[in-house]
């Protein structure tokens, strides 16, 4: 049977050309998908990419910065794709019609905002990224990752514009640094002056604390002498006020003495002038003798005791001006108190009042002289006048007696109408000088109670000032100790400060600016390395291509009709298993031979990654066979369903954990979950342990397969074959 199958395929010219047809189709499968998905970030450069550049630049400490510029220029260097600059009016409708795959917008703030980032708000760089995604969504997701890229080199870029501002900020620094610690010095040799100062001022204030207690009570003390001072200026207020009730009558009475003196000089007056006509005529004085003798008597009754009342006037005056120096003499102290311009007034005044009175007394002294006897006198004249007719001779003595006495006696009246008329002024000036006294004496009252509010303040404060000059002096203790430990940190400043513009003498270049713009680097060290996109899907693809032309054989090969009738189960399925066995080896061989001659796959074990082909490419046929053989289409239709969810669930493209987790149980019973992994470790980890494990997998599936397919085959005989065997037998 199994010369007879294969006799058939090589007579059969219409199933010869197909099953040699199908020994290339795992490699074709398999290698044209890896041919087209081996490198395709290698023809990026081919890739369309639009730029529209807006920047307008912006100027930054006097330097003009155009990142979109240097931006447009690097990317065209890059050759990472195929840039290609476009201006803004054509650039949106031409990614519309397909012409770009992405479209990449500077903003016309671009280089603006890069200057802000030492703002309170500083403004991020934009860059507009926009990709068609229904022209080609992976292309779209490319270019994403071109755009970290982009994004990673504008970041460099305005890194490094600030580190070189910021190392010629750092040399600045060094500079005022050194004239800090300069000046940190000078602050050390001040705070020692300070702090001598502040020892000094220390006793001071302890000196000042003691005088503050005496400033105390002496504040006391005139407190106590301005209440007495209050109290005498009270007094003299109302002694001045009595003194004032007191001259308003004195002066009325003197007004009217002078009135009577001016009323007695012109009586007088008339009276000398009727003596010298007296002795003018003497027929006269004798013819009119009676007369006169009747008007001396009534003059001598009105002059009767005249003498006696001027000499009580004239001690009078004299109490007067005894009084107003006494007043003078009380006043004293009280003037010294007053204002300067009252005080002056008021002595003004108190002389003027002396000086009155003074005259007024020395005129009542002529007076009083004058008078002396006079009412005698009068008393005597009245009898010469009745004597008068007794002799002429006489009368001319009398006469001219009279005459002589006339003329004293009318200069007495002189003086004494003088006196009054001074005396009375006199007493009004004092009049109106008790009036000023009495305003300031109440002026003089009112401050000496004003003081006395004053010294109650002063004696609160003075001892609010005793109180806080002790808490000043402690205060101060306590300054001395903060002084010391200020020359200490002064000292401490000044020595790190000096060590401060050492260390900030740096020296850069522009290694150090690219340091600071891309401080870190990345170092990529792989695990078990995978060159390409290629050798990573290998494992993938190669399984895909094995498992599609196992089941393209199902379809040009009759996997149960024999050759000739079979003579047992075992040699019928034995016939059909041989042809599949040497097509899935002859496909195994070619694919692996071709991806890694053509392709240039490379592998970690030629040997294990050759039978892992065979193995893989022989399991997935032993599936099929018996899929097929059991079930027919309906078997080969559960096999392209097989095929759909290992598609999607043997972690041959993304990794297992980005599948929706509903399907990770197919990829835990699906064979080609397990040759995608043997193919791993044979291609890039040399996991060998892995790989039998793997390989395991596969063995168990093969061997069921086969004896199930074994059995299937063992039935079927028996149901066909069997019964004309026996008779031919027979």
């Amino acid at each position: 049977m199994l010369k007879a199958e294969w006799l058939k395929i090589l007579k059969t010219k219409k199933m010869l050309i197909p099953i040699i047809a199908i020994l290339f189709i795992p490699v074709l499968y398999s290698g044209m998908f890896l041919w087209a998905f081996w490198d395709p970030y290698a023809n990026l450069k081919n890739m369309p990419v639009a730029i529209e550049n807006d920047d307008k630049g912006a100027t930054y400490d006097g330097e003009q910065l155009a990142l979109g510029d240097s931006l447009v220029e690097k990317l065209m260097d890059s050759n990472q794709f195929k840039f290609i600059e476009v201006d803004a009016d054509h650039a949106e409708k031409q990614l519309k019609e397909q012409d770009y795959y992405i479209l990449i917008k500077i903003p016309e703030n671009f280089s603006e905002h890069a200057t802000t980032l030492l703002d309170k708000n500083p403004e991020k760089l934009t860059i507009e990224y926009i990709p068609n995604e229904g022209f080609n969504f992976l292309g779209a997701q490319i270019g994403e990752t071109a755009m970290e890229r982009i994004k990673a080199e504008v970041n460099t870029q305005v890194s490094k514009t600030y580190a070189e501002k910021l190392f010629g900020s750092i040399a600045k620094l060094s500079g005022g640094v050194t004239e800090a610690a300069d000046g940190a010095n000078k602050i050390d040799d001040g705070a020692k002056k300070v702090t001598d100062g502040v020892d000094d001022l220390q006793g001071y204030l302890l000196q000042l604390a003691e005088s503050t207690i005496e400033l105390s009570d002496g504040s006391k003390t005139l407190q106590e002498g301005t209440e007495s001072a209050a109290i005498g200026a009270t007094k003299l207020a109302d002694g001045i006020k009595q003194l004032q009730n007191g001259a308003t009558p004195l002066a009325e009475g003197a007004n009217t003495l002078n009135a009577g003196t001016v009323q007695l000089k012109k009586g007088i007056t008339d009276y000398t002038t009727g003596v010298t006509q007296v002795a003018e005529g003497q027929a006269s004085i004798t013819n009119g003798g009676a007369e006169l003798a009747s008007n001396l008597q009534l003059l001598a009754k009105g002059t009767s005791g005249l003498d006696d009342n001027i000499a009580s006037l004239a001690v009078g005056s004299d109490g007067v001006t005894a009084g107003l120096e006494q007043l003078s003499a009380a006043l004293k102290p009280v003037l010294a108190s007053l204002p300067e311009s009252d005080k002056q007034e008021l002595e003004q005044t108190l002389q003027q009042l002396q000086a009155g009175s003074a005259q007024v007394s020395s005129g009542l002294g002529q007076l009083k002289e004058g008078t002396v006897g006079i009412d005698d006198n009068i008393t005597a004249l009245s009898q010469g006048a009745t004597q008068l007719n007794e002799g002429n001779q006489e009368i001319n003595a009398g006469i001219q007696q009279l005459t002589s006495n006339s003329k004293a006696l009318v200069n007495g009246i002189t003086g004494l109408s003088d006196g009054s008329a001074t005396l009375a002024d006199g007493i009004q000036q004092l009049a109106e000088g008790t009036d000023s006294a009495v305003t300031g004496a109440n002026e003089l009252s009112n401050g000496l109670n004003k003081l006395v509010g004053g010294t109650n303040q002063l004696t609160d404060g003075t001892t609010l000032l005793s109180e806080k000059s002790d808490e000043l002096a402690n205060g101060a203790t306590k300054l001395v100790d903060g002084s010391k430990e200020l020359v200490g940190g002064t000292s401490t400043l000044a020595e790190k400060l000096s060590d401060a513009s050492e260390q900030a003498d740096v020296k850069v270049s522009d290694e150090n600016y690219d340091m600071v713009a891309a401080p870190v680097e990345i170092e990529k060290t792989s695990v078990n390395h995978v060159p390409n996109y290629g050798s990573g899907f290998a494992p993938y693809f190669i399984s895909l291509g094995l498992f599609v032309g196992a089941l393209l054989v199902s379809i040009v090969f009759p996997l149960v009709e024999p050759a000739i009738r079979p003579t047992s189960g075992f040699k019928w399925f034995l016939s059909k298993v041989s042809v599949l066995a040497v097509v899935g080896i002859i496909q195994a061989v070619i694919t692996g031979v071709v991806v890694m001659g053509a392709l240039g796959l490379e592998v970690d074990n030629l040997a294990l990654f050759m039978s892992t082909c065979i193995l893989t490419s022989f399991t997935f046929l032993a599936l099929i066979q018996l899929l097929v053989s059991v079930l027919g289409d309906p078997g080969r239709f559960i096999a392209i369903l097989i095929l759909i969810l290992q598609l999607t669930t043997s972690a041959g493209t993304f990794p297992l954990e980005l599948v929706p987790s509903q399907l990770h149980i197919f990829n835990t019973f699906l064979p080609m979950t397990f040759s995608v992994q043997a193919f791993k470790a044979a291609i890039s980890t040399g996991d060998t342990s892995f790989l039998m494990y793997n390989w395991s997998i596969l063995g168990i599936y093969l061997v069921v397969c086969l004896a199930l397919s074994t059995c299937y085959f063992a039935l079927l005989y028996k149901k066909r074959h069997s019964m004309q065997t026996e008779v031919e037998h027979a």
